[in-house]
């Protein structure tokens, strides 16, 4: 008796593991599906349905975006800054040439040495 148990459970396994190699559609159709909708469908249906919520929705949206752009602006005035510093500590007579030369360049034509 325990030995056809045996041989139907891994009979059983094998017939799966075939339908799921060469009929994948009907395994995912035989598969427990999710009851509901998933939270953020339902968060968006309720945007596009309360007119209320969805003015409260995007404004939240707006203050992010300005927010993240504030943060991005901070950081690269940051950057611009710790630019200039090097430039001044690499080159002090050079850091306020036009930035449309290299440093390399002016550093060049200024006649001490050469690089490369």
């Amino acid at each position: 008796m325990t030995l056809s148990l045996i041989r139907l459970v891994f009979t059983a396994g094998v017939v799966q593991a075939r339908l799921r190699r060469h009929l994948p559609r009907v395994m995912r159709l035989l598969a427990p599906q999710r009851s509901g909708l998933p939270a953020l469908f339902a968060e968006l249906q309720r945007i596009e349905s309360d007119l209320a919520h969805r003015t409260r929705f995007f404004a939240g949206l707006n203050a992010a975006v300005a927010e993240r752009n504030a943060e991005r602006v901070a950081e690269l005035e940051a950057l611009r800054t710790a630019l200039d510093q090097l430039r001044n500590l690499v080159s002090p007579a050079t850091a306020s040439a036009p930035p449309g030369r290299s440093p390399a360049r002016r550093i060049k034509t200024a006649g001490k040495g050469s690089f490369g």
